[in-house]
């Protein structure tokens, strides 16, 4: 057995194979293709034992998915970086399946993802400062050891205790953490700014709330936050990038990948979508296959070789694209076998939103 086509060493067995099977009476011809047979598994097959482990956890994975959503979600979350899909794309599933994901909270959240009860029946999702782009470990424990001793009262009181540094505060105001304790994030932004802790000699000293007479500031509008969002932790659980964008997609004749389920099979279509993963396998003769996703749910293309390479810039570079093809139904599975792409991603904000690409 071997791998990525390496032959596995069973060359040096031809002559003792073929030998063997003409004198159990085979011919040698019959012989020469049974050992080009072997050959070719041996470059890259499965072994029964591998095939009868992977079953059980897919079994095992199905089951927890179906029965345990809030679970399964978490445990993915907090194993990331892992298989094809962004914790975005993990998000945005489970909420589809009915599970309530909250959002990142400096008076809830722990370093990791955990389960949270409520006055729900189900327990929510509620999701963890390791997130947060640009904050470290370290400053998720001060924050959980901190709070384990006292339940802040102020964002000055959390910066105090939990030694937060400029950075580090900065990063939780804009990534909608402080919302609790401050309200939103041009509020929370202002209330960072002025809760840096005391150093030298008044570290030591009281800790004094800031004056109640703070300024007002205008509440950031539904795109604003969605950028916040998508730029400090790559999620959002308000809307959906191309929620904002599908009044122009429909002028544009764009299916949503709700819209494709009702198709039939070998329909012309034009869909877009975010790009969340490429692959190229090696075993696909150059074939590509990407993921898009949109507000409903994800939309898989298939790409020819010559497609492939005549629209390769495109592909390579493309945040939201867009796609012309014949639609593949048959026995719920579907699929994009795609003719032409476009590049769409000026109508996206910078996001800073990458896919999964795996050759």
């Amino acid at each position: 057995m071997a791998t990525w086509k390496r032959k596995g060493g069973i060359s040096k067995y031809y002559h003792k194979i073929i030998e063997g099977m003409k004198t159990n009476g085979y011919e040698e011809g019959f012989a020469i293709q049974i050992f080009k047979q072997i050959e070719g598994f041996g470059e890259y097959g499965f072994p029964e034992s591998h095939a009868a482990s992977f079953a059980l956890l897919a079994y095992h994975s199905s089951w927890l998915k179906r029965h345990e959503p809030e679970a399964f979600l978490t445990a993915l979350l907090n194993s990331q970086p892992m298989g094809f899909y962004s914790p975005s794309t993990l998000i945005q599933d489970a909420q589809r399946h009915r599970v309530q994901v909250l959002p990142i909270d400096l008076l809830h959240s722990d370093w990791e993802a955990k389960l949270e009860m409520g006055p729900a029946q189900r327990p929510a999702v509620r999701l963890g400062f390791n997130l947060i782009k640009g904050l470290n470990q370290d400053c998720g424990w001060r924050l959980e050891e901190a709070r384990a001793v006292q339940i802040f009262s102020s964002v000055r009181d959390a910066a105090q205790r939990a030694q937060l540094n400029k950075h580090e505060i900065d990063v939780l105001a804009y990534a909608g953490a402080l919302q609790s304790l401050a309200g939103h994030r041009h509020q929370a932004a202002w209330e960072a700014s002025a809760s840096l802790p005391d150093k030298g000699l008044l570290k030591e000293s009281p800790i004094i709330d800031a004056p109640t007479d703070r300024p007002v500031l205008s509440e950031p509008n539904e795109l604003s936050n969605l950028l916040s969002d998508y730029q400090h932790t790559g999620i959002s659980l308000n809307s959906h990038p191309l929620a904002l964008l599908r009044s122009s997609l429909q002028a544009r004749r764009y299916l949503s990948s709700k819209q494709l389920l009702d198709q039939p099979d070998r329909r012309l279509i034009r869909t877009c979508g975010m790009v969340t993963v490429r692959q190229r396998p090696g075993t696909a003769k150059g074939v590509v296959f990407i993921t898009l996703e949109d507000e409903f749910g994800q939309i898989n293309l298939i790409l020819h070789a010559d497609t492939a390479e005549r629209q390769r810039q495109i592909l390579r570079h493309a945040t939201l694209l867009g796609a012309f093809g014949v639609w593949q139904s048959h026995q719920q599975t579907q699929s994009l076998l795609t003719k032409r792409i476009v590049d769409l991603s000026h109508l996206l904000p910078t996001l800073n939103k990458k896919s999964r690409d795996f050759h």
